[in-house]
């Protein structure tokens, strides 16, 4: 990096600080549509400070997508995708410190989205602003796309994609980015894993009933455990027939790339407060299951009384909620059409299913020019050759839309804060105020290389 550079960055250190707790204060939650207008126009309001020509992006229904773009030296183009909305704070008596104060603590920056991923927005701004500040433009042109749903699965990406796509139309895409492992080799993810999220809803008696009633009257509860239990076998398969038909098994390329990847076990036991990992899994087998094993996941369940004490109560209905992790090929669609066939053939027919998301795998190939461009990129700058995970285990709802009416390569970089033990969706999440500063250093470098 140029001695000017470099001096600007240490005169300017504080910037990257200053506007990750700008955002982090402004309430964000889409869930419950908290502070989402808000929100909006401060992300308007700083990239426009930054020097982006912007707009909004609208779709009926859905709160703005911001979007920006910044002529470079080069018409080379990259989009980066972010989002301003974050996950509900919830419960909020876990946290040390309030959730939309920012609180330094330890080196730590504590705050509900600092990670996932609002420090990822202020490294980019405060990078874009070093290098426009030393060099008076950027050496790439880029286009920036932010919007205020991803958090409830970007129900409206796919009308933004599809009416917007010449905009978004670009050299290659960097999502959320990834960061650097504990040894300091740079992490990148090439894509992420489908999604289906239903709520199963069973409806016994019409009231609550006196639990004397037992012996004659049906009993919601129990009937929607029995149900749940032809889903999954103690073992981990899933049992709804034709589940595992088209799931693409992975390429030696993608083994070789988890084969080489740091072993974590240690920190991921400490981090999750676990003794094992299920079926006593380490090293590569373990990250080959959580990188291409699909799932069946009980994400709530609820019925009756649940306070303290007791209450002996024949509770009227029982709920469920239910994600499934989906791999390249399977389709959530196709997937809800045989969890309801299984249900029916069970005789669990009168079983309500409600969808509230779905999405579909995407991965970027490994060989891709993209990917092994940012790699090079990545050594150079931390001279330590790259993790590369095929796929994570959550899920961007956009990415299908993005692929669908795009079509450019995407993956996400180093070139976030945040860290494998941020604590993302959960409360006292936080970044490393030295990972901040790293991830505006990679940022600047990443352009620059790019621009070349």
């Amino acid at each position: 990096m140029a001695d000017e550079l470099s001096s600007y960055l240490e005169a300017h250190a504080d910037v990257a600080q200053s506007l990750l707790e700008q955002l982090c204060r402004q309430p964000s939650v889409a869930a419950q549509n908290l502070g989402i207008a808000e929100m909006a126009d401060l992300i308007e309001s700083l990239l426009t400070e930054t020097g982006f020509h912007t707009q909004r992006l609208l779709a009926e229904g859905a709160p703005p997508v911001i979007y920006g773009e910044l002529p470079g030296r080069s018409s080379y183009t990259i989009l980066l995708y972010n989002h301003y909305d974050v996950q509900p704070p919830e419960p909020l008596d876990l946290w040390l410190s309030p959730a939309f104060e920012p609180t330094v603590r330890d080196g730590k920056l504590f705050a509900r989205g600092v990670a996932d991923n609002k420090a990822e927005i202020a490294a980019r701004l405060a990078a874009i602003r070093a290098l426009r500040a030393t060099y008076s433009e950027l050496p790439i042109t880029l286009r920036w796309i932010i919007e205020g749903e991803e958090e409830i699965g970007s129900p409206h990406f796919e009308e933004i994609a599809k009416n917007y796509s010449t905009l978004l139309k670009t050299d290659g895409c960097l999502w959320e980015g990834g960061g650097f492992s504990p040894t300091g080799r740079p992490e990148i993810a090439l894509g992420t894993k489908g999604l289906l999220y239903v709520q199963l809803d069973v409806e016994g008696t019409g009231v609550d009933t006196h639990s004397g009633a037992a012996p004659f009257l049906p009993s919601a509860a129990w009937r929607l455990v029995h149900a749940l239990a032809t889903l999954k076998t103690p073992q981990g398969y899933v049992t709804i027939p034709g589940f595992y038909d088209t799931v693409r098994q992975p390429s030696e390329a993608e083994l070789a790339a988890l084969a080489n990847q740091d072993d974590r076990d240690e920190q991921l036991r400490a981090a999750f407060h676990v003794k094992e990992f299920v079926d006593g899994l380490s090293g590569a087998a373990l990250r080959e299951r959580a990188a291409f094993t699909p799932t069946c996941n009980i994400a709530g369940l609820l019925s009756g009384y649940t306070g303290y004490g007791t209450k002996t109560v024949l509770p009227s209905k029982a709920m469920a909620k239910i994600d499934f992790r989906l791999v390249p090929d399977q389709d959530p669609q196709d997937i809800l059409t045989k969890l309801r066939n299984h249900l029916a053939h069970n005789g669990y027919y009168d079983i309500r299913i409600t969808t509230f998301g779905s999405a579909e795998p995407v991965v970027t190939l490994i060989d891709d020019p993209l990917v092994q461009r940012i790699a090079v990129i990545a050594e150079s700058f931390s001279g330590k050759k790259p993790s590369i995970t095929p796929i994570v285990g959550g899920t961007l709802p956009l990415l299908g839309a993005l692929r669908r009416y795009v079509g450019v390569p995407g993956l996400a970089a180093p070139d976030n804060a945040s860290y494998w033990a941020s604590g993302a969706h959960a409360p006292n999440e936080h970044i490393r105020l030295e990972d901040l500063d790293r991830a505006v250093q990679f940022n600047c470098y990443l352009f620059q290389q790019l621009g070349n």
